[in-house]
């Protein structure tokens, strides 16, 4: 079986609004939007942004203190579809 290699998230910083700068372990980086996410279910309380800005990298991917995270790959295509700098 073929292993797929996902880049982990390394290192991500509040911009403004629901934006986020997101760097990726292969060098990949960019400027995403993640308002598509906010304010369902466990999602909800990154409605209030000064909760939004406590995201943290937990490893592999940005996560929140609820336990709320977005998976790697779906930041990794956010990043790619934005067309940001650093790539």
């Amino acid at each position: 079986m073929k292993t797929v290699y996902m880049p982990r998230v390394i290192d991500a910083n509040y911009l403004h609004d629901y934006f986020i700068h997101i760097v990726f372990s292969n060098g990949k980086e960019g400027n995403i939007d993640l308002q598509p996410f906010i304010g369902q279910g466990v999602f909800e309380p990154l409605t209030n942004k000064d909760y939004f800005k406590k995201l943290f990298v937990d490893g592999w991917t940005i996560s929140w203190p609820n336990g709320a995270d977005i998976a790697p790959e779906t930041l990794y295509e956010l990043t790619e579809q934005a067309g940001s700098p650093g790539q």
